[in-house]
């Protein structure tokens, strides 16, 4: 295959000021900017005594080290106050150290802290949900305090208004522990040990409902949903679960924008970065890419840039140098769009699943470096020339529609594997090429461009295309999405890898 050789700097340099010398009143808008303004966090309050696991609770579920807990300072932290981590500045953290036995100041603080923030007019001051902690406890002992029943007693009697709460139950995994040795001890000798792990699970889901679930209905009714999590890593898909019935919550009571905040906030759940994708999508530049009156007379670069934003803000990865919105990255994602072979048709009965197939490559690649630490080398270099078409002004055609889709989906799925390569960790430019080469050298991007190929030959063009193509891309985006249970799975095969020291973008394949 032949690469596009790369340009001499002094043209590079022309190229990248002729781009940053476009008048800012007549750039495209990224959808995520209004999001932002009107609503530019998730604000969450989380309420559980001291040993709880909130702190762990809020790292794993949000992607940051050391989320500040309010028992760490007993005595100066307001339920006002707000935690905002340098990791993850989508969501705001508002902090209760719970009900405690016979004291009654806390439960009169949040519930005025709850009504106060449900009542205020803009949606980034208002709470949008409440998250609260119990330990599981062992059989026979108690869940629920005295202020915990008014509190749920308040909810269910309306007191509270709509606000979503979620109880959660934490430390499941020490449930399954308890469960396991227990069921050991009394198994007979070479007892098939898939069938007690079967046993594990629905003991743990008996005491569950016992010693946790039944009292919290007692109270509560119906209203307040709960779930089971543990932040340790074999159970680390019961986060994906708290995060999903939280954003459904959002989304009905508080509003799209809060909802499309949680999955933005959230990083645990790649199927929840994919809807709130193609909810920003629905809102503008997804519908009618064929004929779009927001793309009339823009150059196609244009184009993808504001696509691109958006995407980028909505994955919320962990890149304070913002690697992702740099022009390299830009440049190595659009010269994607025509350089791939397109691959065979998927045969369904022999298809590898997306995350597998990844893993499989990026291990080959890991393979024939040199030495662990040798740089990962591209070949769509980011500083070439970028392709012709890029520069053209977009046109109702068959070939942007075609360039567009690939564009989204290509990025989309090379965000994907970062997100299960750097599991929350800061994104160098390393990561970043592995990601990109692993994608490019795996059968599924040849495949994923041959499908929009074949839907675009099918097309009676832009009656067809603008009522199908939005279609298409949610189709092709949820059948290529690594389920939260999968990305635990998949973490588990990953071939060991040197992330660090970082390198340059411009490491060039030799001849």
């Amino acid at each position: 295959m032949a690469y596009t050789r790369p340009l001499d700097k002094s043209t590079v340099m022309k190229e990248s000021l002729a781009e940053q010398l476009v008048d800012e009143t007549q750039k495209l808008r990224p959808t995520t900017d209004e999001i932002f303004r009107n609503c530019p966090h998730f604000r969450i309050l989380v309420i559980g005594k001291t040993g709880v696991g909130k702190s762990s609770l809020i790292n794993h579920a949000f992607g940051v080290r050391n989320a500040t807990a309010a028992h760490d300072r007993p005595g100066e932290v307001s339920i006002d106050q707000e935690f905002i981590s340098p990791q993850n500045n989508r969501f705001v953290l508002h902090d209760s150290k719970g009900f405690e036995p016979g004291e009654k100041d806390n439960l009169e603080t949040v519930r005025d802290f709850i009504n106060r923030r449900r009542v205020m007019p803009s949606s980034k001051d208002q709470l949008h949900a409440v998250w609260l902690c119990f330990e599981i406890p062992r059989a026979g002992g108690r869940l629920l305090e005295t202020g915990v029943e008014r509190f749920l007693t308040s909810k269910r009697e309306g007191e509270l208004g709509d606000i979503p709460i979620v109880a959660i139950f934490t430390k499941y995994d020490t449930l399954l522990e308890r469960a396991e040795r227990t069921l050991v001890k009394s198994s007979p000798k070479g007892s098939d040990k898939s069938d007690i792990q079967e046993l594990v699970k629905e003991s743990a889901k008996h005491t569950l409902q016992q010693v946790c679930i039944t009292p919290l209905e007692k109270f509560a009714g119906s209203d307040i949903p709960h779930v089971a999590v543990s932040t340790n890593g074999d159970h680390k898909e019961t986060l994906a679960r708290l995060i999903q019935t939280t954003e459904e919550l959002v989304c009905k009571h508080v509003g799209t924008d809060a909802s499309v905040m949680t999955s933005i906030a959230q990083r645990v759940d790649p199927g929840l970065k994919i809807k709130a994708s193609i909810e920003v999508g629905k809102r503008k530049y997804w519908k009618a890419l064929a004929s779009s009156a927001s793309f009339k007379n823009r150059s196609m670069w244009d184009c993808l840039h504001v696509l691109h934003t958006d995407i980028v803000n909505v994955w919320n990865l962990q890149d304070p140098n913002d690697y992702l919105c740099s022009p390299e990255f830009r440049r190595l994602m659009t010269n994607m769009v025509d350089e791939l072979d397109v691959g065979p048709t998927a045969d369904p009965n022999k298809n590898l699943a997306f995350g597998l197939s990844i893993v499989g490559t990026m291990t080959s690649i890991l393979s024939t470096l040199a030495t662990p630490a040798a740089p990962i080398v591209v070949p769509i270099v980011a500083g070439i020339v970028i392709a012709n078409w890029v520069r053209e002004v977009y046109q109702r055609s068959r070939a942007a529609l075609q360039r567009l889709m690939k564009y989204i989906m290509d990025l989309t799925l090379v965000l994907q594997i970062l997100v299960l390569m750097s599991e929350n960790q800061e994104l160098s430019r390393r990561a970043i090429k592995l990601a990109v080469k692993s994608y490019h050298d795996s059968p599924k991007s040849g495949e994923v461009h041959n499908q929009i190929q074949e839907y675009d030959q099918q097309l009676n063009f832009v009656e067809r295309a603008n009522r199908d193509s939005l279609d298409k891309l949610v189709e092709l985006l949820q059948s290529y999405n690594i389920s939260a249970e999968e990305m635990v799975d998949l973490r588990g095969k990953l071939p060991a890898m040197d992330l660090l020291p970082d390198e340059p973008w411009d490491a060039v394949e030799k001849s």
